[in-house]
């Protein structure tokens, strides 16, 4: 199973926003799968979003459908194990990425934090949600909305890497693999596709990707992120992008957010990308917890925030895309997104109060020695 994965065409993308879309379109291919269903999910908290998987998910097992479920062990804390019984007691393999244990020390900080949804081999969601009642409320929730997020919906010769991606980590956590199934020749749709990923530091194809595109961008590069905590070849290519004219435009979590640290810590980095020319969002309706890129007609969706983190210690998986109405739609919802964000213009923001400094500095200070972060 190789770590680098090829484009191929043919293939049909969708991008669903919002858990009241994306949730109840990855219940129905869990309801329609025949044959397999692989899942592989950092966030995983009991609940009523959690119940409507599981019932689906039995169902499926009971009607002989091979299903995988991949859970990080840490961000599947809140994932009782009644719940995960309730699974098992149906068929349903259910495996924990690296178990947390005392005498594991730094690895315990490893995390699986990949978002994958496979049926049948032949349909794949990929994006950043979890299954949890974050990502579908009805109803404000101690006054904090649904948590703002995408998930891309995928036909074609790219979901056999997706397949294999998953496999990789299935088999190391000790699972059974159904059968492999190889791709089918049909077109499904027009779009240019790859899967890329990151392996904490042994694999950073997706940041090595981002730079990439960023560097050679000549008309926008537009990113929507939860948490900005970069690398500096990150910054760099931002602050570059924008002197030679390119179209730069940051969207961050504003202070609605699960990480209030992040949010203080990350604007130690405003004054260089304002002073360059990069225009910065907050997002303020909600917790912005997608992870977007827009270079030019290029697109890049999945799990990873490209913060240090990240890229540092955790399995992330993001799928790239080069087709006309997917790139219109990532566009749209950008541009829907800046226009419910605060902007951060640098005249404003060089006067903050001398506390906001002080706490901004105190949280960087810290970010900066447990992540060394240039």
């Amino acid at each position: 199973m190789t770590g680098r994965y090829r484009w191929s065409g043919g293939n049909q993308v969708e991008l669903l926003v919002e858990g009241a879309q994306f949730i109840p379109r990855m219940l129905q291919v869990i309801e329609e799968a025949r044959y397999s269903l692989l899942l592989e999910f950092y966030m995983v908290s009991s609940g009523e979003v959690a119940d409507r998987f599981i019932s689906a998910l039995i169902n499926a097992a009971r009607r002989g459908v091979k299903v995988c479920w991949l859970i990080d062990d840490f961000g599947g804390r809140k994932f009782s194990l009644q719940d995960s019984a309730r699974l098992e007691q149906a068929g349903v393999q259910v495996r924990r990425y690296n178990p947390i244990s005392l005498f594991k020390m730094a690895a315990n900080l490893a995390r699986d934090h990949r978002k994958l949804l496979i049926a049948d081999q032949q349909t794949g969601f990929i994006g950043g949600t979890g299954i949890s009642d974050e990502y579908l409320r009805a109803e404000p929730v101690s006054g904090t909305l649904a948590w703002h997020d995408i998930m891309l919906q995928v036909q074609g010769v790219v979901v056999a890497d997706m397949v294999q991606l998953f496999a990789k980590q299935w088999l190391k956590s000790g699972g059974v693999m159904p059968p492999i199934r190889l791709p089918g020749t049909a077109r499904a749709g027009e779009a240019l596709a790859r899967v890329t990923q990151v392996e904490g530091l042994k694999i950073q194809q997706i940041k090595r990707s981002f730079v990439h595109h960023m560097n050679r961008a000549e008309e926008r590069v537009w990113l929507a992120t939860a948490y900005f905590l970069p690398a500096f070849s990150v910054r760099r290519s931002l602050r570059r992008a924008a002197r030679r004219g390119v179209d730069v435009r940051l969207i961050v979590a504003g202070p609605d957010t699960d990480h209030p640290w992040v949010y203080h810590a990350s604007k130690r980095y405003y004054r260089r990308l304002l002073q360059s020319g990069v225009r910065i969002f907050e997002y303020q309706p909600s917790f912005l917890h997608a992870k977007l890129g827009l270079c030019d007609n290029w697109v890049s969706a999945g799990s990873c925030n490209l913060d240090h983190w990240n890229l540092r210690w955790n399995l992330e998986a993001n799928l790239e895309v080069v087709e006309p109405k997917l790139t219109q739609a990532v566009e749209q919802l950008l541009i829907s997104d800046m226009s419910r964000s605060h902007e951060v213009l640098y005249a404003q923001w060089s006067r903050r109060p001398w506390y906001q400094k002080f706490r901004e500095a105190c949280w960087s200070l810290i970010c900066q020695t447990l992540l060394k972060i240039r």
